[in-house]
């Protein structure tokens, strides 16, 4: 379907230590960065089209570089729920695979009349690690996944790289989770900025700027009615369960991972204090006491995915509760302690979440109406406009 043309930026050789699967990093600030304001600005792209190629059409993202397509491709495969989303969105099926399905929030698709997912017949792409052969047996178009996260994550190598690419379909991907891999020193893209990309490769840029105009205008209407003044908020992973300590978030570091944050415009909490921000390291913790110290108005707790919300309240806050010291903390005592949300997130999940979350943190305002027209963006994503 494709061919990958160019140098991976950023390979080495050495994979370092790969992350756990339950981290959720940090996003510190790269080549790019993302409007303070809340919208993601489309970042790594220079507004170009696909070029024309003799052959097909050529699309270029960091960091593969150019890639060339003969056509849109039918049979794909993302790494994570990030490019999954987007493909969905743009009404070209769906994953062949997915890294863990309980990261992927494709129930969100259930409210949308006429979208479709079975999650039946996706393959799970984790099983203590990637696995080469896997990949082989999907036999895909084109691999929407970061290689470099191949490599520094799963023990991959520049040859495994070039070896699928060659036999069996190119890579098309950029990790924009977080901001804090060392190895990523090339642009990052926006939620925006990447799904355009995407776009592109199927041939659907027509698709992409409907389903943009609506996310511009739901969060332009969702920020007209925030209050002046917003609550101060610290993003948490719990390190131990009962939680005792925690790992500590930035909210304005960019990543796609914390973008529904950044648009309600809370507060970081941790913002101008001494305390670190995680991104791996699991020496960097926060406990009670410190909490107490700065005493966040809300607490959003990460690695939340598989429970729903009497589970979150079982297991997160109801201990919370029952902490001596957890008891006091002003988020605690106002019953504003709140599931961190999915770590990937593409277009149709990050809407999804964005109103979850208004709704949740600004009930007064927000209630539990539905900020969106769920038909009218099903009719975007099924071209039915």
């Amino acid at each position: 379907m494709g061919t990958t043309i160019g140098l991976l930026a950023g390979c080495t050789g050495d994979s370092g230590e790969a992350p756990t699967e339950t981290e959720a990093g940090s996003e510190t600030a790269a080549t790019n960065t993302e409007t303070s304001g809340g919208t993601d600005a489309v970042e790594g792209d220079g507004g170009e089209s696909a070029t024309q190629a003799e052959d097909g059409y050529t699309v270029s993202m960091e960091p593969m570089g150019p890639v060339t397509f003969d056509g849109p491709p039918e049979d794909w495969v993302a790494l994570l729920p990030s490019y999954a989303d987007m493909g969905i969105a743009l009404d070209a099926g769906q994953t062949l695979g997915i890294q863990l399905p309980y990261r992927y929030a494709s129930h969100f698709y259930d409210e949308l009349p006429g979208v479709e997912y079975d999650p039946d017949a996706v393959t799970t792409l984790y099983q203590d690690g990637v696995d080469k052969e896997r990949i082989y047996e999907l036999d895909a178009d084109v691999h929407f996944m970061e290689p470099n996260q191949l490599i520094h994550w799963y023990g991959w190598d520049e040859g495994d790289v070039e070896e699928i690419a060659s036999n069996v379909g190119p890579f098309f991907g950029n990790f924009i989770r977080r901001r804090s891999d060392a190895w990523h020193d090339y642009p990052y893209y926006s939620l925006y900025g990447a799904f355009r990309k995407i776009a592109k490769v199927f041939d659907r840029e027509e698709r992409y700027r409907q389903f943009k105009s609506f996310h511009d205008e739901f969060l332009t209407d969702v920020q007209e009615r925030l209050p002046e003044e917003t609550p101060e908020a610290a993003l948490l992973y719990p390190a131990d369960e009962p939680p005792e300590t925690f790992y500590p978030y930035q909210l304005y570091d960019g990543g796609v991972g914390k973008k529904q944050w950044r648009d309600l415009r809370l507060r970081d909490a941790f913002e101008g204090t001494d305390v670190g921000h995680y991104s791996g390291d699991t020496s960097l913790e926060v406990d009670f006491e410190t909490l107490l110290d700065i005493d966040p108005d809300v607490l959003l707790i990460r690695g939340q995915e598989e429970r729903d919300r009497a589970a979150f309240e079982e297991h997160v806050v109801e201990p919370l509760a029952d902490h001596a010291l957890g008891s006091e903390l002003t988020a605690v005592r106002n019953g504003s302690v709140y599931q961190g949300g999915y770590l990937d997130q593409g277009p149709i999940i990050n809407l999804f979440q964005t109103e979850l979350a208004a709704q949740r943190i600004f009930a007064d305002e927000f209630s539990e109406d539905r900020l969106f027209d769920r038909q009218r963006l099903a009719n975007i994503i099924t071209g039915e406009t």
